[in-house]
């Protein structure tokens, strides 16, 4: 094992923490943009974990997955967006 993937596991389990923290704030959050903004740092992370697991895996078939997410995270971010304009006008 090299120490490129000894650094892609320690990198996995850090975002692996930050999901867990991130889910955490999601769940808790106050407002409306907080769950918002929480909601794209969680696609985020997600994304980076599909992409280190391809690296460690050498399997290229879930960068579309990764592409696809991140599709989706940004519309979905752009509709809530969005959506907190039209509530407060």
């Amino acid at each position: 094992m090299s120490i490129f993937h000894i650094t892609l596991i320690i990198a996995m389990v850090m975002l692996s923490i930050c999901l867990l923290l991130t889910a955490i704030r999601f769940s808790i959050g106050p407002t409306l943009p907080d769950r918002v903004t929480a909601f794209d740092l969680f696609v985020a992370n997600v994304i980076g974990i599909i992409i280190i697991y391809t690296e460690l895996t050498q399997n290229e078939d879930f960068i579309d997955v990764a592409m696809i997410l991140s599709l989706f995270g940004f519309l979905g971010s752009i509709s809530f967006a969005y959506y907190i304009m039209r509530i407060t006008k």
